[in-house]
């Protein structure tokens, strides 16, 4: 289906009692959208102190995962892996536990296809409606509520829940009935950063040639290889600053997630796995905290070619 457009607006009194699992990175700011669409929100986080900013705009805060799960209509996480959402969703005192039938749960975060099948299983099994719903951005397009929502699950509960995703979304796909948002996500986190490797070894071939870093960068950027991630990323290359908008222990988590799905669907992919062993490499060599573009540090240490950082 196509995109849908973002809509911000004052929900009533008869709104549904929202609840939100995970005040990391991307969950505080989605959550503030939330509140500031005029949702009323209660939220959980394992560290108490991180919903301090949410109760000051108007949340209030649960003591447990099972109390968000009877006092809400619609419970929404955003965590950090797998073994995560294992914990929210099936283990004891997680959600499902706890949840009456008719609950509707929407997961936002990056896991593996058959975990959510899973969840999905036991989600149905309980009279749980299970949204999968994976966003791609950074933190300043959560904090913009600019994302886009990739959706799959129930057609009927996407349809109810469409004005939460949007105060969240400024893109709203919705897929399919099943795991289809799940394996359109790792697809394009895995194209992300094989772009970052390729780019890497675009740069270091034009260094060992000679070609200034900044032309480089700036010719390249206005070539037909051009795209919106290297636009995003272009200061940060100009300034060689590394600092992380996603590290690269991130991105290998990702390929994780992508490399397992394709095993398990008889997918070959042959640039994934070896774009994964440079992020393995990335790690080993003290990297794995840096933004994974610093992918072209690594090669250039592999290169022979001294520190670059004069070239900025």
């Amino acid at each position: 289906m196509s995109a849908q457009p973002a809509a911000h607006a004052t929900h009533a009194a008869n709104a549904p009692r929202v609840g939100w699992i995970g005040l990391g990175k991307m969950g505080t700011p989605m959550a503030a959208n939330l509140l500031a669409a005029g949702f009323a929100l209660r939220v959980y986080n394992r560290s108490p102190a991180r919903a301090a900013a949410l109760l000051e705009k108007g949340a209030t805060l649960a003591p447990s995962v099972p109390l968000l799960a009877q006092e809400c209509d619609v419970v929404i996480s955003m965590v950090s892996d797998d073994p995560a959402l294992q914990d929210v969703a099936l283990n004891e005192g997680g959600l499902f536990a706890a949840a009456a039938p008719g609950l509707v749960f929407i997961d936002m975060s990056t896991v593996s296809p058959a975990l959510s099948a899973r969840v999905a299983e036991a989600a149905r099994q309980r009279g749980i409606d299970y949204l999968r719903a994976p966003v791609s951005g950074s933190t300043a397009t959560a904090a913009a509520g600019a994302l886009t929502i990739l959706a799959s699950g129930p057609q009927d509960a996407y349809d109810r829940c469409t004005p939460l995703l949007q105060a969240m979304g400024s893109k709203l796909h919705y897929l399919g009935p099943a795991e289809q948002a799940r394996y359109l996500k790792v697809a394009i986190n895995m194209m992300v950063g094989v772009t970052a490797a390729m780019l890497g070894e675009a740069l270091v071939l034009g260094e060992r040639g000679g070609v200034d870093w900044q032309q480089m960068i700036e010719v390249i950027n206005s070539s037909v290889v051009a795209s919106p991630l290297l636009g995003y990323k272009t200061a940060m290359l100009a300034t060689r600053d590394f600092a992380p908008m996603f590290t690269a222990a991130q991105m290998a988590k990702d390929f994780d997630l992508a490399l397992d799905a394709g095993r398990n669907a008889n997918v070959p992919m042959p640039l994934a796995a070896v774009s994964r062993q440079f992020l393995g490499a990335m790690i080993a060599s003290g990297r794995g905290e840096m933004d994974f573009f610093a992918y072209v540090t690594l090669l250039e240490e592999l290169a022979g070619i001294g520190d670059a950082g004069d070239r900025a």
